[in-house]
């Protein structure tokens, strides 16, 4: 449907001042496309995450019209403009959250590396883009140093530099660790580990509290620590440090995972204890998919 909106100048007989009517709000320039397309066109770009030359020219196929590059990036950006006020209010509401995934991904942005954070709980969704990933980038974004929940995440030493909120690591980045060491070391202890965990997982998706009771929850830990021990016992000892020589000593992957797991063992297990702490970081992962499916088909934003 193609409407046209006519503004009439009218001129004073008597002092000759000229008086022009003025356009509707809502049209911004000489020629303007309608809320439906533009809503279709920031579904394709931003939600199934299509190529700019593609949209543009599936709009080409429908319309019989050319859409400039430059036009339907405006659309991205008006939207953004619009949501300003969304997005201060999406912070505040992650901020009462009892537990909020995040994860960081790389992404290039004008042939420049660039990363995406991104912030999930509940039905709220919020991606930051920044130069950096870790600590200034996570201050200059401000939700986590001012969270006082949980986060989810993958052991990024950045978050753990946050004390003021607790921490749940991801079963999944562990369980897929705890296989790799299974199949290329053979140690029982991560074999064990990989076994405790999954069955702990699936007992508190089965429980209606979705997490332990104080007893069984006591007996995980004892089973836990019991791992950690044995695993100390089967890992070869570190070799002492050379004098002289700078730097951190070089550890097997399998002794990383077993000290990261030791140290964190609240962290590992929190899922069973706090039923509002999923196992697994999943929710932030899905969350970041469909940005770097689109980079991988188009290259960069």
């Amino acid at each position: 449907m193609v409407e046209h909106v006519d503004v009439q100048i009218k001129q004073c007989p008597s002092c000759d001042s000229t008086v022009k009517a003025s356009f509707p709000a809502g049209l911004h320039g000489p020629l303007q496309y309608g809320d439906g397309l533009k809503a279709f066109v920031i579904n394709l770009l931003v939600c199934q995450m299509v190529a700019l030359n593609r949209v543009q020219k599936l709009v080409k196929s429908m319309m019989d019209v050319t859409l400039a590059e430059a036009s339907l990036l405006k659309f991205v950006w008006r939207l953004h403009q619009a949501l300003e006020e969304w997005e201060v209010s999406a912070k505040e509401a992650l901020l009462k959250m009892p537990a909020m995934n995040v994860d960081e991904t790389s992404l290039r942005v004008d042939k420049k590396n660039h990363w995406v954070h991104v912030y999930s709980a509940g039905d709220i969704t919020l991606k930051c883009l920044d130069r950096g990933r870790g600590i200034k980038a996570i201050d200059t974004i401000d939700i986590v140093p001012r969270y006082g929940g949980v986060i989810i995440h993958d052991c990024w030493a950045s978050y753990f530099s946050y004390r003021h909120c607790g921490h749940g690591l991801c079963g999944s980045h562990l369980m897929r660790e705890l296989t790799f060491v299974v199949e290329s070391n053979g140690y029982v202890w991560a074999k064990n580990m990989k076994r405790l965990l999954k069955e702990t997982c699936a007992k508190v998706s089965k429980n209606e509290q979705k997490k332990l009771t104080d007893k069984d929850y006591a007996n995980l830990q004892k089973r836990f620590r019991n791992i950690i021990t044995r695993g100390e016992k089967e890992l070869p000892p570190v070799p002492p440090k050379p004098s002289g020589k700078r730097g951190r000593i070089a550890k097997s992957e399998a002794h990383n995972l077993w000290e990261r797991m030791s140290e964190n063992e609240q962290s590992v297990l929190l899922f069973a204890k706090n039923s509002h702490v999923s196992f697994t970081n999943n929710r932030a992962e899905r969350d970041l998919r469909m940005a770097k499916v689109k980079q991988k088909g188009v290259g960069l934003f």
